[in-house]
């Protein structure tokens, strides 16, 4: 990743290990944060972590046979960043230009304190000024208020629609594509997503659509030009809406597509089929049955629904680093509680399936086009700043780490109202 770093450390000659005689009594003299965070790294055994610190020692953790990774700290106020807020504080200071994984491998970084539990044994400790970080931000970004999902959908959306062409494929999607063969394209692997999805809801000709979180219009897009349907596509992103109808009269489908500037609680009408990509993240749990109980409203009888959306296996919902700066007032859902909502508002559920692994891939490519447009996206605006950029660089491959080796995945469901199942839905969907 092209970017100003601070000055190389120098290693020492030797590495001090947790096997070393002396390291307890090593350890026992240093600041309290440092020696906090190596007590932590002393959980990696399958791995291969050296940590240099601002003195230019070096600490070595795991094993040498392992991909090497290499932790550089500049700055010792990282250490107490870390003490006193945990991930959030240490994510703060790689923002800060800080540290740096020497080959800027942060995926692979993150991957090995997943895999070593040092990032669940570090949630596991909970300091009152983190608390109270938490606790304010939540209360600021709830979004069981539409003018709060306003708010939070804008801070991450309405960034600019330059800065996303950047990082984006043709189709301006931002949500898991559909990866067939390791050597699609990112625009392969989001055309090959749309299409599994018009199979799975069995789109005909005339149909109409509903498309909650549209985007930048891409699904109903696809679906206009390949399937023959209408569509209304719902946003709070006023940056999203506007550059949606852009394409969409370029695509000469102004008279199929519709974009409205609304949240999914103010949407009326009935729609053959319902469809939601990415969105749901946004919901909040307190609302997770007004979604399904909208669904049911906005779908004809015998209508059909599919629900795009990050699933997570850990308590955490949105990490604190995450809900900052990243997707404010976002809470990803337990498979269970979307089936159980799902019920509760008499959808049941036809076909469920994990995009996981799709998702990492994904990721992977935004994260390439990122850093390859680095330079392009800095001279877009002049917040776009070293802290801003390694703020998004940060979230990319935290984000893959997390698809990669962490609890997040990637559900599609496929739901219908009625009491019978479609059986013109297709059995084979790819």
């Amino acid at each position: 990743m092209t970017q100003t770093k601070a000055p190389s450390l120098q290693k020492t000659q030797e590495k001090i290990t947790p096997s070393n005689q002396n390291w307890s009594n090593i350890i026992s003299k240093l600041p309290s944060g440092e020696r906090y965070l190596y007590q932590l790294f002393s959980l990696i055994k399958e791995g291969n972590l050296t940590v240099i610190n601002p003195s230019g020692t070096a600490f070595h953790f795991g094993e040498e046979s392992s991909q090497a990774l290499t932790l550089k700290i500049y700055n010792p106020d990282t250490y107490d960043r870390a003490l006193a807020f945990g991930a959030l504080g240490f994510c703060e200071a790689y923002m800060e230009g800080w540290w740096d994984e020497e080959n800027d491998n942060i995926v692979e970084l993150i991957g090995l304190f997943y895999r070593s539990n040092v990032y669940s044994k570090a949630n596991q400790r909970v300091t009152i000024p983190l608390l109270i970080k938490v606790i304010t931000q939540r209360l600021r970004t709830v979004p069981t208020n539409i003018q709060n999902s306003r708010k939070n959908v804008q801070h991450h959306y309405d960034v600019g629609n330059d800065f996303y062409q950047y990082f984006l494929d043709p189709t301006m999607t931002y949500s898991c594509g559909y990866q067939k063969k390791e050597t699609d394209t990112l625009e392969q692997m989001q055309l090959q997503k749309y299409e599994l999805i018009c199979k799975k809801l069995a789109l005909q000709p005339g149909e109409s659509l509903i498309d909650i979180g549209c985007g930048w219009g891409g699904m109903l897009i696809y679906a206009a030009e390949n399937y023959g349907v209408s569509g209304t596509g719902i946003t709070l992103s006023v940056e999203q809406a506007a550059l949606a109808k852009q394409r969409i009269e370029q695509k000469g489908l102004s008279d199929q597509i519709k974009i409205e500037i609304a949240d999914y609680r103010e949407v009326e009408g009935q729609y053959d089929k319902f469809v939601s990509i990415a969105m749901f993240e946004a919901v909040g749990k307190k609302s997770f049955a007004t979604f399904m109980q909208k669904a049911s409203e906005l779908l004809i009888p015998n209508g059909i629904g599919f629900l795009h959306t990050i699933v997570t296996e850990s308590n955490e919902r949105n990490g604190a680093w995450s809900d900052k700066y990243i997707f404010p007032g976002g809470y990803a859902p337990q498979l269970h509680e979307l089936m159980r909502e799902l019920r509760l508002a008499k959808l049941p559920v036809a076909h469920c399936e994990n995009l996981k692994a799709h998702y990492a891939e994904t990721m992977k490519h935004w994260a390439e086009n990122f850093t390859q447009n680095r330079e392009k996206i800095a001279s877009l605006e002049t917040t776009y700043d070293e802290r801003f950029l390694r703020m998004w660089y940060l979230y990319l491959q935290s984000f893959e780490a997390s698809f990669r080796y962490g609890s997040l995945h990637l559900h599609q469901i496929l739901f219908y109202k009625g009491k019978q199942w479609p059986l013109d839905i297709p059995l084979i969907f790819s």
